[in-house]
């Protein structure tokens, strides 16, 4: 292969979910059976590069200073999701069982990554919950060590106001996949699944 190719297919495999095989046959399929589409993917995404941002409220990505779930009038503003990161906050909407709003952290403490408080998307949210709108937060951070301790941090430095106001913080439910046997879990899921029972009638 040439050189372009070999730099091509190496930022390709930067890329999550691609490893080496899946980056050289993207490579192929753009350079030798879908040339024509190559010229369209590089202007979208020097377009997207160019207009795509942060959602100076929540973090989601937005085209304006707000993203479509911060200005649609028809979410529940009173209600925080918090979630780790963009694809994170995706995967809930799909769901279609969530109405209310959202705050991306892009990221989770982690000391050892080198990422602390400053690191994270934290100013937005305590002004939002300053600000009183706020009845709940949602923790929908992942199910390890360093969602744990990003979570506990969250609950440790809201800011008075907010715990004189008794503002509901609620942690999403972890345990059993949909058709899963308690058999093949692993024994942090099972632990969590036993947690986050509830009465069933």
């Amino acid at each position: 292969m040439t050189p372009a190719f070999e730099k091509l297919q190496k930022h390709l495999k930067q890329l999550p979910g691609l490893g080496y095989r899946s980056s050289e046959r993207i490579a192929l399929h753009l350079l030798v059976e879908k040339p024509a589409e190559l010229a369209a993917l590089v202007t979208a995404l020097e377009e997207a590069a160019r207009a795509v941002r942060r959602c100076v409220r929540c973090g989601n990505l937005a085209e304006t200073d707000h993203c479509a779930v911060c200005v649609d009038v028809r979410r529940d503003r009173s209600v925080v999701c918090v979630v780790e990161h963009v694809p994170d906050l995706v995967a809930i909407e799909r769901s279609g069982a969530y109405r209310g709003s959202y705050h991306v952290l892009h990221g989770k403490l982690s000391p050892i990554e080198g990422v602390g408080p400053d690191e994270l998307n934290l100013a937005s949210l305590r002004a939002r919950v300053e600000s009183g709108e706020v009845l709940e937060l949602i923790l929908a951070l992942s199910n390890d060590v360093e969602g744990e301790a990003t979570c506990h941090y969250l609950t440790e430095h809201l800011p008075a106001m907010a715990v004189e106001r008794s503002l509901n913080v609620t942690r999403i439910g972890f345990g059993l996949p949909s058709g899963g046997g308690v058999l093949y879990a692993d024994s942090v899921t099972l632990k969590s699944a036993l947690e986050a029972r509830r009465i069933y009638r």
